[in-house]
């Protein structure tokens, strides 16, 4: 591990700071006496996202702001009430109840946001769908938990195959005019309905919120459900990580069918009262960068693919726009590499803060909080009242700088509440007993607490005895000026075991030639160790990614290369 430099906080008052300094012990019960529940025992996500604030006063504050290339509109606190509120009693008279599960198929808009809220008010479980699933990832979805009700419109509904879906009982369409047998249309409905004023239904903090499907190297993707408790971290993460205030102009750019755009785009900031940018196009430097001027976004949170796009669009593009309203960045979906700070540091004069966690972990757990220090490459430290362990493969912890199972002592507020009819792989968390969730990082741990991710357990290259982490020689790569982006794998050798090979993607202006790729082998080694130094260097022009969250897909490529050796060997 290669020491980075230590980017320090800077100066101003942060919400974890408040609140850690206010409790002499920290503890979970600290958080709950938020919550309306606390006092009414009335639980239910939806009502403290929305219901509550608009009871405490601040019905006129800005809860949305939507923005796309043809349209912008705004909804007050007041008017998300007003519209979930509606929607939820069309969903409650067309048989939605408690437990059912109900998906949502629709694009980054008001009506996404809107859909999935007045689901949870009735207690059903939401489902949200990615915009761009195709055929298969949605019959999966549906199918494996048997969903009831749709809601989505006529364009989607053509990616649906509604033939394999016998489950499905109602398909609820945005449209006004629709040539869909059999379906309802929601602005139809709603011109006819008046607000059942009881429509939401009080669950219990145990009873389930969400399903979100995560997706394996094998088999079908697993249904993670979670708890209406889960609240209890969501909302902490976004007082503490986001440092939301109420002031706050907030934009997470995931679309809620990935579990970022859900808890981190929709619950973490209406719980803590902020207003929502919500930006409806596709990826463009440009019309990034507008949205913030536009809405004037103080917190900002991404991914980092997209600071990578927004580096290689170069500073002249960034120059153009008025950005000067962000106060605080994060980073979500996959490590966050040390050039991609600096680079904001030097031209955003802000730090960026990874945060780690899971589908299954339900909210932040590791994080790069505003108040600490930064290490570039590291995911930061673990949650105050989180504890964390590096084991081996036995489940004994590693002494400090030693590679081994991030793994984190359970439980916690918003850990998962089950895999869907699937006991074996919810077990499977908890390889050591009841108290240690294994992540399937492997990671280390400095003298200073500070996590530094090694790659995926299976990730891992082994290479004449030395193991090397992919993420580190990754980072390392892509500080070379003629890098856009890289991965690396181990590709199997019959002396070395592995030798690491890199497949990268050049910034434009550059040609690949036998020169240049000695002299990216030359900057790893020089810059990393020797043995990290990748062996072979491949370019191509793109590399595989998960089309959610833009991860790079090493197995992918490590795939790739066994394929070759094998027609070799033929």
């Amino acid at each position: 591990m290669t020491r980075q430099k230590i980017i320090p906080p800077y100066d101003g008052s942060f919400n974890v700071k408040t609140d850690l300094d206010k409790h002499k012990v920290f503890n979970w019960d600290n958080v709950k006496k938020y919550f309306s529940w606390h006092k009414t025992g009335k639980v239910n996500m939806a009502f403290e996202c929305v219901d509550r604030h608009v009871a405490a006063g601040f019905g006129e504050k800005v809860a949305l702001h939507y923005i796309s290339e043809n349209s912008e509109s705004t909804l007050t606190y007041r008017e998300l009430k007003e519209a979930t509120d509606r929607w939820a009693t069309i969903l409650k008279k067309h048989g939605v109840k408690k437990g059912d599960f109900l998906f949502v198929f629709l694009p980054k808009h008001p009506e996404c946001h809107i859909a999935i809220l007045a689901a949870i008010k009735l207690g059903a479980v939401v489902g949200p769908l990615f915009e761009a699933f195709m055929e298969e990832a949605i019959r999966d979805r549906i199918s494996d938990c048997e969903g009831k009700y749709l809601i989505t419109n006529e364009e989607y509904l053509q990616r649906v195959p509604l033939q394999d879906l016998p489950s499905l009982e109602t398909i609820f369409l945005t449209d006004e005019q629709i040539t869909t047998n059999h379906a309802i249309s929601i602005p139809k409905e709603l011109t006819q309905t008046e607000i059942d004023e009881n429509v939401i239904e009080w669950v219990d903090l145990e009873d389930g919120l969400n399903i979100h499907y995560t997706s394996g190297s094998t088999g079908k993707p697993k249904g993670i459900i979670h708890a209406h408790r889960a609240m209890i971290q969501q909302y902490t993460t976004g007082r503490w990580v986001l440092d939301l205030k109420e002031d706050d102009v907030y934009w997470c750019t995931a679309h809620p069918g990935w579990v970022t755009g859900c808890v981190y785009g929709i619950f973490a900031p209406l719980l803590n009262r902020a207003t929502i940018v919500l930006h409806g196009g596709r990826f463009n430097a440009d019309s990034w960068y507008e949205t913030i001027e536009k809405t004037g976004v103080t917190v900002w949170y991404s991914a980092p693919t997209a600071f990578r796009m927004l580096m290689a669009e170069g500073v002249e593009t960034l120059k153009r726009y008025n950005v000067s309203s962000l106060r605080h960045i994060l980073s979500v979906g996959e490590p966050l590499n040390p050039e991609i700070i600096y680079w904001s540091v030097g031209h955003l004069n802000l730090r960026i803060h990874d945060t780690w966690w899971m589908t299954e972990t339900g909210a932040q757990l590791i994080v790069n909080l505003p108040t600490e220090p930064i290490k570039p490459g590291s995911m930061g430290k673990p949650l105050p009242t989180i504890e964390t362990a590096i084991l081996d493969d036995d489940g004994n912890p590693l002494p400090v700088g030693e590679v081994g199972h991030l793994a984190i002592k359970g439980p916690w507020p918003s850990i998962m509440k089950e895999v869907w009819r699937n006991e074996k792989k919810y077990q499977s968390y908890f390889p050591f007993g009841p108290n240690w969730y294994l992540s399937g990082d492997l990671a280390l741990k400095d003298e200073e607490g500070y996590i530094f991710f090694q790659g995926r357990s299976d990730d891992m290259i082994n290479s004449s005895g030395e193991r090397i982490g992919p993420f580190e020689v990754e980072s390392k790569l892509i500080e070379h000026p003629a890098v856009a982006e890289a991965g690396v794998v181990g590709k199997p050798d019959f002396i070395r075991g592995e030798i690491v090979k890199a497949f990268i993607v050049l910034k434009k202006g550059y040609t690949s030639t036998p020169e240049l790729l000695a002299n990216i082998r030359l900057f790893v080694r020089n810059r990393l160790a020797a043995h990290a130094a990748p062996r072979e260097i491949e370019v191509i022009e793109e590399l595989p990614k998960t089309k959610i969250s833009g991860k790079i897909l090493r197995r992918e490529l490590k795939a790739r290369e066994i394929e070759k050796l094998k027609a070799v060997e033929v």
